[in-house]
């Protein structure tokens, strides 16, 4: 099994290692893992994985997956809408007429159409999302984001954090909460948002920002009057101070997040990896001129300068309210969802974003060790409601893998006649989280050290997507 560097045991049985589920038979992971003795616990080494980097394309809000990847065309209209279809590059295989490019590279993606949360609440489906964690509504902010325990366990690279979000200012409300977290792993291991600290913590505020460009920049801006030079004496002075506070440990977890902060600030690669002013024209519209084309060629320039983790969350906005959220309740003001569909900031926007993000890391020969997990809260509900939105719906869902490892032109689950229940297993987000853990090298058997140096499982339940790999 692979440790983080707090960990000092392994778990073994008399004739072996436990199976992590034999854990649970002690109830809680943390607890069962505190009562094992010391003999019984020691070292090991983490598996290799294909993929290098990720990009965590992070949907908040519950995109709708018959506009999407699983269309209905044969149900009746107030089940599959207005909306054609379009074939993909797989036999019988077709997407909504929103996602052309998608469709065009569908050799290249292995789609779930049986993500299955089993919540059809926001913020309950969301934590398990972004964890990977069965955790329950009171657990929503103090388990740690996958991108959490990846920076844990594998660190920061090239001069980056382990985990960066792009912006990471959203969030899901009201009352608005921050799920982006370190949990108990410590705040420093909370992701680096690139749009700095939120301007909008209620996304329904319309809060002006800034454009674009500058917008993933102020997570890098020093401040009034300070210079590169100066923020180079204040760190030798820091560094000064750090060597009388050695012997205290809460210095540890402080001195990562600063020595961070100072390499990013300091780093010409770093400022330039943000600067989307570097790319060709050419370039920018293939992706798109909207907030989701830029986040995703953000992220390429990211992971190509060395980054890690990098998620591109969109969902919650100030200029476009819970963007996914298409009940179009009263205050919405969305207009029919297979209307809403077509917007270019919508399921055309992503598709266009997606599939440049896609086919720029391919040509640039660095798909093979990217891999790209698209994951959203749940579906949409079957039937089109009496306004013209679809409502939240645990019971099924699409999303797709690609690069990194994954085994592309293939759609893994099947749904029935009108996209309400799988027919086919259904996958979880632990089941999500596993596949992304195995594709990058990370143990599922790993154990961890939380902040008061207790060890807990990394992933209690879960198994890679059969298949993927």
């Amino acid at each position: 099994m692979f440790q983080d560097e707090d960990s000092q045991h392994q778990l073994a049985g008399c004739s072996g290692f436990f199976h992590r589920r034999d854990l649970l038979r002690f109830g809680s992971v943390s607890v069962a893992a505190g009562l094992l003795p010391p003999s019984l616990l020691g070292n090991s080494t983490p598996a290799p994985g294909s993929a290098r980097s990720v990009i965590f394309l992070w949907m908040a809000g519950g995109v709708t997956h018959h506009e999407t990847f699983d269309p209905k065309p044969e149900a009746p209209e107030e089940i599959r809408g207005s909306l054609g279809t379009v074939q993909t590059r797989l036999p019988g295989v077709r997407f909504s007429e929103v996602c052309p490019e998608l469709a065009k590279i569908s050799d290249k993606l292995a789609v779930i159409r049986t993500y299955a949360p089993g919540s059809d609440d926001h913020f309950h489906a969301q934590a398990m999302a972004l964890s990977g964690r069965k955790v329950t509504p009171a657990q929503i902010t103090t388990e740690p984001n996958v991108g959490a325990v990846v920076a844990k366990l594998l660190g920061p690279r090239a001069g980056f954090p382990g985990y960066i979000a792009v912006p990471g200012v959203t969030r899901p409300g009201p009352p608005p909460k921050n799920l982006f977290v370190g949990g108990w792993l410590g705040s420093q291991f909370a992701p680096f948002p690139t749009g700095g600290q939120p301007k909008n913590p209620d996304f329904t505020a319309r809060v002006k920002e800034a454009p674009e460009e500058a917008f993933h920049q102020q997570g890098l801006q020093l401040a009034e009057g300070l210079t590169v030079s100066r923020l180079g004496d204040r760190q030798l002075l820091r560094d000064h101070l750090d060597a009388k506070l050695r012997g205290l440990e809460a210095a540890a977890a402080v001195d990562e997040q600063y020595t961070s902060a100072f390499m990013m600030l300091q780093s010409p690669l770093v400022r330039g990896a943000l600067d989307l002013s570097q790319e060709p024209e050419p370039v920018r519209a293939r992706y798109g001129h909207s907030k989701i084309g830029s986040r995703c060629l953000l992220a390429r320039r990211l992971v190509e300068a060395g980054a890690r983790y990098v998620m591109v969350d969109y969902g919650y906005d100030p200029e476009y309210g819970n963007l996914w959220d298409n009940h179009n309740a009263p205050g919405q003001n969305f207009p029919h969802i297979c209307e809403m569909a077509k917007r270019p900031y919508h399921v055309a926007g992503i598709d266009r974003a997606f599939a440049a993000l896609i086919s720029d890391l391919s040509e640039r020969g660095l798909l093979d060790e990217t891999l790209i997990v698209y994951l959203t809260d749940f579906g949409r509900t079957p039937k089109i409601n009496n306004n013209g939105g679809r409502d939240h719906w645990g019971k099924t869902g699409s999303i797709f893998f690609c690069g990194g490892g994954i085994r592309g032109g293939q759609v893994v689950g099947r749904s029935d006649k009108t996209g309400a229940y799988p027919l086919t297993p259904a996958y979880t987000p632990w089941d999500v989280a596993a596949t992304l853990y195995a594709a990058i090298g990370i143990p599922l058997d790993t154990v961890l050290s939380d902040q008061q140096n207790r060890p807990v499982l990394l992933l209690p339940e879960g198994e890679p997507i059969p298949g993927l790999l």
